[in-house]
């Protein structure tokens, strides 16, 4: 019971809600999201590779489960959960899958936003006014990666979420069932799995039971999905995995892809300023400290397998993951100047800081992806499938395959005369040996075989030798000797009997495809499915992945 008030006392009067610091923090944080969100709508697009993702979606809504062709069992997206995320809105009826890639990913993206900046909200338990948030709305390669079709935005979700949880300190069994989806976001993120669930144990101490508990909870559903991979795809790793060789290192070129992101923003500058606004304002360490150490990690693995040809993509989760405990950060008078410091290289570094090569569309190592495709396409923001016929070599294959009444492969000549020619074939399906798979695949029916040399999505070309000095991530190409080999019959293509390979060459390739190694590749993603097919595959699925044979025929049949 509280004491009545006496006549004279001074009546207190709430203050308005813009003398709170806290309502403040609301509005910065809110504002923050929407700058993001309308940055990041202004630069959407649908990337080559995000269309592979969606033709992957397109067989699992058709009932043929989750390949890129039809009887043929190939992981060709590297995120499991991204798949699955877009079979599940895309079993929706309404508009194009395409559309919701786009959308989705950029919800996904704003949402890891919102859990990074509440997260420092709550690490500091005081008004705090966004600072990392920043970097991450005005760098180029967040703006365009929120969208583009590919994993970045549910990256971004899932480790803003998982960050935030360990900062929310509750639920331990939830916490570690979150942090155990990283493997099935991207295989890399696993990193961060095992650096979130060492900090969640020495944040809260379990008892050795207790522990063993989170982390059946954390292991469940990665263990399950992985002997689900390697019964039914016959590998321990994606496709995509073998066709980048993941596991190889390539140190020298990985530090100039460090670089190409570093240098022309000049992001060392606001990484130096928001390290010391940390050590000015530090509160657990193990929050400040665990973030950082998975950064690096990430940043190493990226580094060691030489990067990646799209401009920052790849190195974009361990920055965001470096940023998360300055996402926001309390305004003293210590801090302050460092704060506006970077809120000036973000205004110089979002209004002019650019790649040099930004309008140079002939780079043959790291490329501004979504500028490419702008201007390959001549669309401002190309996002359906169709809008990339502007480029010829895929409007020529899609009227290949139109084009097509017949049973036949489809090869490209890539010499003087380009031109698709058809040879005949047994097997009662199309085949199309292509390039840009991804825009191509979604604008013919999935009954047809897509092949891509790069290996992405064709299990002969994954597991052929890189091209020495190759083009990162795409160090591979299987001529198409191989595809008529594979599926053709006879060695002249049916337009005007036009002779494009050697019939030594595709000899070659047939008798290479009788070997062993070859034999185990096809059997495995090619053989009818049972469960001893399943239980073979499983047992062999480390021999499998580690299978390697030469791309040039006449070498691969000396086997």
């Amino acid at each position: 019971m509280t004491a009545a008030a006496t006549v004279g006392d001074p009546v207190v009067q709430p203050s308005p809600w813009y003398r709170r610091p806290v309502a403040w923090t609301w509005v910065a944080t809110a504002a923050t999201l929407v700058l993001y969100a309308v940055l990041g709508w202004q630069r959407r697009w649908m990337s080559d590779d995000g269309l592979l993702v969606l033709r992957t979606v397109r067989e699992i809504l058709a009932g043929h489960g989750p390949v890129f062709n039809v009887g043929e069992r190939v992981e060709a997206s590297t995120s499991p959960l991204w798949t699955w995320l877009l079979a599940g809105f895309g079993a929706i009826p309404g508009p194009p899958l395409e559309w919701v890639a786009v959308v989705v990913g950029l919800l996904c993206a704003v949402g890891g936003l919102f859990f990074g900046l509440d997260g420092a909200r709550r690490l500091y338990g005081a008004a705090v006014a966004p600072a990392g948030a920043l970097v991450v709305c005005v760098l180029p390669p967040f703006r365009d990666f929120a969208t583009s079709g590919l994993e970045t935005g549910l990256a971004l979700l899932w480790l803003g979420g998982s960050w935030w949880l360990l900062v929310r300190g509750k639920a331990p069994v939830v916490t570690a069932l979150v942090l155990g989806l990283g493997p099935l976001v991207r295989p890399d993120l696993a990193l961060f799995s095992v650096v979130g669930f060492v900090a969640l144990l020495l944040l809260r101490r379990p008892k050795l039971r207790t522990a063993l508990g989170w982390l059946a909870a954390a292991v469940a559903l990665p263990v399950g999905y992985q002997v689900f991979r390697m019964g039914y795809y016959g590998l321990l790793v994606p496709n995509t995995a073998l066709a980048k060789e993941a596991g190889d290192a390539d140190w020298p070129r990985g530090f100039a892809y460090l670089a190409d992101l570093v240098t022309p923003y000049l992001l060392w500058l606001p990484l130096l300023l928001l390290i010391v606004v940390a050590a000015l304002v530090r509160r657990s360490r193990i929050l400040t400290l665990a973030p950082v150490v998975a950064a690096v990690l990430l940043t190493a693995y990226v580094v060691r397998v030489g990067g990646d040809f799209m401009h920052g993509r790849m190195l974009l989760p361990a920055l965001f993951v470096v940023l998360l405990p300055v996402m926001a950060v309390p305004l003293t008078r210590r801090t302050v100047a460092l704060v506006v410091a970077v809120w000036v290289w973000a205004v110089a570094a979002g209004g002019w800081l650019r790649v040099p090569y930004e309008n140079d569309h002939l780079a043959v190592s790291v490329t501004d992806e979504r500028s490419y495709w702008s201007w390959a396409t001549g669309k401002a923001n190309p996002v359906l499938a169709t809008d990339f016929l502007g480029q010829d070599v895929i409007h020529r294959a899609v009227d290949a395959v139109a084009g097509t009444r017949d049973p036949a492969v489809l090869v490209y000549s890539y010499g003087d005369v380009k031109q698709w020619f058809r040879f005949p074939t047994d097997l009662p399906y199309v085949t199309l040996a292509a390039d840009s798979m991804g825009a191509i695949s979604n604008m013919v029916s999935v009954d047809v075989r897509v092949h891509d040399g790069y290996g992405l999505a064709s299990d002969l070309a994954a597991h052929s030798a890189s091209i020495p000095g190759g083009r990162p991530g795409h160090s591979k190409w299987l001529v198409g000797a191989w595809e008529i080999a594979a599926a053709g019959r006879g060695d002249l293509a049916v337009d005007g009997q036009i002779r494009i390979f050697q019939p030594a060459e595709i000899d070659a390739a047939r008798a290479a495809l009788r070997c062993p190694a070859e034999q185990d590749v096809l059997t495995s993603t090619r053989g009818e499915m049972s469960w001893s097919r399943f239980i073979d595959n499983f047992a062999g699925a480390w021999h499998r992945t580690e299978i390697r044979y030469p791309r040039d025929p006449g070498e691969a049949a000396r086997c």
